[in-house]
């Protein structure tokens, strides 16, 4: 199986560190980001990688070279503007020969998790899926009292509620077949790609996760991956 791993962003939230340094090598722990993904894929038998770079790609392309320090494989794509999250699988289905029934493992390049990816391709193949989402739930605290009304008469209220919504965990089991409709060049997100395929009438799966599970998009979650990673290898 075959692993794309999304590596183009600025990482403009992480920023001073990421003047210089492009997010996937900044380190969590005694490794960097990417590396740790890697590796993770690698423990569930992927050893061959597509990285998709943009942002300081020469640093990333000369740290992990052809990958063969790490026992894996990899070759890169560029992106010459930035193609969102789904655009730069263009750049993989013009670049390489594809096998229609062998789905690709796509995740962004910031996300540490102790996902099984092994269930989640069977999962996927399983469902006969064009693609499958990795799915967690996500809980936002409101701020204030929310009114319950009937037209401008108080029916009741409640005070800083929760509210829980499933949302994507930047992880994806992807066909071929369904990169097709990805437009060459352009930006374009997972959601345009998901968006699209439904509105063709093909299938798209969710696959429930509720374990380990951390999108570095600030600083101080770089210490909280060093942590979860920590106690993961204590």
């Amino acid at each position: 199986m075959r692993a794309v791993v999304l590596a183009g962003g600025k990482g403009v939230r992480l920023r001073p560190l990421t003047y210089t340094i492009p997010k996937p090598l900044l380190p969590v722990g005694e490794k960097p980001i990417l590396e740790e993904i890697i590796e993770r894929l690698k423990s569930f038998g992927v050893h061959e990688f597509v990285i998709a770079v943009g942002y300081r790609a020469e640093l990333i392309e000369t740290y992990f070279r052809d990958g063969s320090q790490l026992g894996v494989h990899i070759d890169y794509v560029r992106e010459s503007h930035p193609l969102g999250t789904a655009g730069p699988l263009s750049l993989v289905r013009n670049s390489f020969e594809l096998l229609p029934h062998e789905p690709l493992l796509v995740m962004n390049g910031d996300i540490l998790t102790d996902l099984d990816m092994g269930a989640l391709v069977e999962f996927h193949r399983r469902g006969g899926y064009e693609i499958t989402v990795a799915t967690r739930e996500f809980q936002l605290q409101h701020p204030y009292g929310v009114l319950k009304l009937d037209g401008e008469r108080v029916t009741g209220i409640v005070e800083k509620p929760a509210v829980t919504d499933i949302v994507s965990a930047g992880i994806y089991a992807i066909q071929p077949t369904a990169l097709d409709v990805i437009p060459a060049d352009s930006f374009f997100d997972i959601p345009d790609l998901v968006n699209k395929l439904l509105a063709q009438g093909r299938s798209v799966g969710a696959y429930p996760f509720s374990g380990e599970w951390l999108a570095i998009d600030r600083i101080e979650q770089l210490e909280d991956a060093a942590r979860m990673l920590a106690e993961r290898h204590a």
